[in-house]
């Protein structure tokens, strides 16, 4: 268990930094002056984000103080809060909204939505990443009869609940309660969710194919560990 659970951390950290350079491409097809990380944690890669959008005034919303005040020190404009509630932004303010492994946490997936729709410029575009429960771990997790890999951090006890393989499993929990994940979409669902909101889907991302190489879901984002969409705020509703 330990050789093939070293094996999948490597896969994972693959697989994210994949995803990372995904979310990137997508907002740099579209040149956004204002931008607004939804979850900065600490803002690092909320700069990262902001300098593939070309953005020049960057905010960022986080559920944790301490990390959000870590997000301010390197310049970001920080409010705290719910990523489920209302965002204290006025209509149409955004040029570009990114959310990164955030909508998995939110219990509202249809208010995180219609915010991140409300808070954009027609035209704007929404990029959003999340892990996919139609990937192949995911799958063979469940032939298994085992919680999938993305949905074994659903406890305030301890953490890899459900999967001999998970990769915190048996670890202390020491996360606040908003780490824990209370829904993870398949590619159709994600699509369809943001296509209910009045967004037009432009591009689905993949990331990480286990065990296949990482590059593999940028070509097959269905069964992909992780998916990115882009999704525009129409010019006209």
């Amino acid at each position: 268990m330990t050789g093939l659970k070293t094996l999948g951390a490597r896969a994972f950290q693959s697989a994210m930094y994949l995803n990372l350079d995904n979310i990137s491409r997508l907002l740099s097809a579209q040149r956004s002056v204002r931008l607004l990380d939804i979850g900065c944690d600490d803002g690092v890669r909320t700069l990262v984000f902001a300098r593939s959008a070309g953005a020049t005034e960057i905010y960022g919303f986080e559920a944790v103080p301490e990390r959000a005040e870590q997000a301010r020190e390197r310049g970001i404009t920080v409010s705290i809060g719910d990523a489920a509630g209302v965002l204290p932004y006025d209509d149409a303010f955004f040029d570009a909204v990114v959310s990164n492994q955030v909508i998995e946490h939110v219990n509202d997936t249809d208010g995180f939505v219609r915010e991140c729709r409300r808070v954009l410029k027609p035209g704007g575009v929404a990029v959003v990443s999340t892990e996919n429960l139609a990937s192949w771990h995911n799958v063979f997790a469940l032939v298994l009869g085992w919680q999938p890999f993305s949905l074994t951090n659903v406890s305030n006890s301890t953490g890899g609940l459900g999967n001999p393989l998970a990769l915190f499993r048996g670890m202390p929990h020491t996360q606040p309660a908003s780490w824990q994940h209370m829904r993870v979409f398949a590619y159709q669902g994600l699509r369809e969710l943001f296509e209910e909101h009045g967004f037009t889907v432009s591009n689905v991302l993949g990331a990480g194919y286990y065990p296949l190489p990482a590059t593999v879901g940028r070509r097959a984002p269905r069964h992909a560990a992780f998916l990115t969409l882009a999704a525009h705020r129409p010019a006209k509703w």
